[in-house]
């Protein structure tokens, strides 16, 4: 009896003997990997000077690191390669409840990339937080957040992460992918006892002056969209519209801009527009708000004074 139990007693101490020395080798080459991937990302950081591509290139080394970290626990500790699927397969059930969000946001993250939603660079808008896209993790997305207590598209100094989930949760709102222009507009308030034809003139002259190159690289732009999706055609060139209100012409130009050019190009058009109306002597004026007084109750003053 004694024996025997010596004999269980061996073989357990030799089974744990040989469980260290697995994890150990495991230890070992994953860190091989991990050091391996360091240096080939460290070369290319020094080698290649165009960002994107440097980036794309860093992403995909780290990918194909933690894929082979993946592939070596298998091995590892099911001892051969052919259970790879049946090793996987039995995970995924077991952490499939626990971390359905992660699991979620990786499904994201491939989607991200195999259908080109966003990329690092583009604007967009996720979960009501807007701003530029400066890391697209596999499980969160980066944004250089715009907006919030700062107007205009300017950024507000903070570093947002939104979990990769919620491109199929909501809606991706993204400025630059195929057409990177938007439309933005401006209203001028004219006088009713302006030229209003010098102020149509004027007003599109600044436009087509100053927007000419963004006009003829979004019409290029927007006949690939044409291509690719069921769009009707649209105008690309300004154009100016007026409407009649109790205390003015209201003159409103549209226009096409970079999306990241707004603010700049619209401070543009107003200070051009501004100097063009002063240069009419008169013939066309600004309006502002004025209130008319209709009518005004008599008032008995009594000035004496009591002593």
């Amino acid at each position: 009896m004694e024996q025997l139990n010596q004999f269980f007693q061996s073989f357990k101490v030799s089974e744990q003997n040989a469980f260290l020395l697995v994890v150990l080798q495991f230890a070992l080459w994953a860190c091989l990997i991990l050091f391996f991937s360091w240096i080939i990302k460290k070369s290319i950081t020094k080698k290649i000077t165009d960002n994107p591509t440097r980036y794309r290139i860093k992403k995909i080394i780290s990918l194909v690191s933690y894929a082979l970290i993946i592939l070596l626990v298998v091995i590892s500790f099911t001892g051969k390669v052919q259970y790879f699927t049946v090793s996987i397969g039995l995970i995924s059930a077991g952490i499939a409840f626990t971390l359905q969000e992660v699991i979620l946001s990786t499904a994201g993250w491939f989607a991200i990339f195999s259908t080109n939603i966003y990329k690092p660079g583009d604007r967009i808008e996720l979960n009501g937080v807007k701003g530029d896209v400066i890391d697209v993790g596999i499980t969160k997305t980066t944004l250089m957040e715009i907006g919030e207590w700062v107007n205009s598209d300017n950024y507000s100094g903070r570093i947002v992460q939104i979990s990769n989930s919620f491109i199929f949760k909501g809606s991706v709102h993204n400025y630059s992918t195929d057409f990177p222009f938007v439309w933005d507009e401006i209203n001028l308030p004219i006088k009713y006892n302006s030229d209003i034809v010098l102020t149509k003139q004027l007003i599109l002259d600044v436009a087509e002056n100053s927007l000419a190159t963004y006009a003829q690289f979004a019409k290029k732009h927007w006949q690939h969209m044409v291509q690719k999706y069921m769009i009707e055609d649209a105008i690309i060139k300004p154009t100016l519209t007026l409407k009649l209100t109790d205390n003015w012409i209201e003159f409103n130009l549209r226009y096409i801009v970079d999306y990241k050019k707004r603010r700049l190009t619209k401070n543009e058009l107003f200070s051009q527009i501004y100097e063009r109306i002063n240069n009419t002597n008169g013939k066309v004026e600004l309006a502002s708000a004025t209130f008319e007084v209709v009518g005004f109750p008599n008032l008995n003053i009594n000035n004496k004074i009591n002593t």
